[in-house]
């Protein structure tokens, strides 16, 4: 059976390439949209839990809006979800990421008025071009500090650096920012960054991530650590730095300790030790 966490279908609509896949009343190519608000919820239904999260600008298709819900699935890996219809709107071209933890739009070139929102470490925007000083006009007329972005086309190179930005961010279940995360979102946040595909949660990050170490084999930096529902980077040879409710923040733990830790309080051992390709 398809994972329904990345089948775009509802009952009632399904992306139009599942035709012949699923039995739906109707199929819907989908229509491009992005999402507007600093950070949003992706619901597993109307009203519901929270599965992940959306930063602005983030790119979705949105295969039906009904009673203020629009049925989406998200670009960056296929997780699908409901999101408010006030959430979502056209897609401009983005072109830049903003790499520093989090920064602010202000309305006014000018650090010193106040900001009109804050954004995450991964939001994608829009730049107009350079405007005055040390900020850069973004697409919907406010203003971002240059420092804070990167063109998307320059992708970073190490995702432990891109996971130690986040340091001490509070740990939140399902969620993908600087404002809270859980153990799968600092993976992602940590390697979109670095422009390394990485589906959402931890047991698809298992699945398609990298390649399988042997138990033997010494780890290194960037190496993915895996527990039956749980993933941590390693910064070194022996240390993890993992979002994780233990310390309810994303925090370095030494890899042993962790390993102790985890398999006393009745999660199990190391499920697996992979290698991501890009870093090898």
């Amino acid at each position: 059976m398809s994972d329904p966490r990345t089948t775009p279908y509802n009952g009632r609509v399904a992306a139009e390439r599942l035709k012949g896949l699923v039995d739906s009343p109707v199929f819907d190519p989908g229509t491009p949209a992005m999402i507007n608000k600093p950070l949003v919820d992706l619901l597993r239904n109307p009203n519901g839990a929270r599965d992940r999260q959306l930063c602005m600008g983030e790119a979705v298709l949105i295969y039906e809006q009904r009673d203020g819900w629009a049925f989406v699935e998200a670009e960056r890996d296929g997780y699908v979800g409901y999101v408010s219809v006030r959430e979502v709107g056209d897609l401009p071209q983005r072109t830049h990421r903003v790499t520093a933890r989090a920064t602010h739009l202000y309305e006014h070139p000018n650090f010193k008025t106040f900001e009109a929102t804050t954004l995450s470490l991964g939001s994608l925007i829009a730049v107009n071009g350079p405007t005055e000083g040390r900020f850069v006009e973004t697409a919907i007329g406010m203003f971002v500090p240059s420092a804070h972005l990167t063109p998307l086309d320059q992708p970073e190179k190490d995702p432990v650096r891109v996971a130690e930005r986040l340091l001490g961010t509070p740990y939140l279940w399902g969620g993908n920012s600087s404002f809270g995360t859980d153990c799968s979102g600092l993976v992602q946040m940590s390697c979109l960054a670095c422009g390394i595909d990485c589906p959402g949660d931890a047991d698809m990050q298992e699945d398609e991530l990298g390649e399988h170490l042997p138990d033997h084999a010494p780890l290194r930096r960037g190496d993915l650590i895996f527990w039956d529902g749980h993933v941590g980077l390693m910064a070194s040879a022996d240390m993890l730095i993992h979002a994780n409710a233990f310390n309810m923040a994303t925090a370095y733990e030494p890899l042993r300790a962790a390993i102790t830790r985890i398999e006393a309080q009745g999660d199990g051992p190391i499920t697996s030790r992979k290698r991501l390709e890009q870093l090898a």
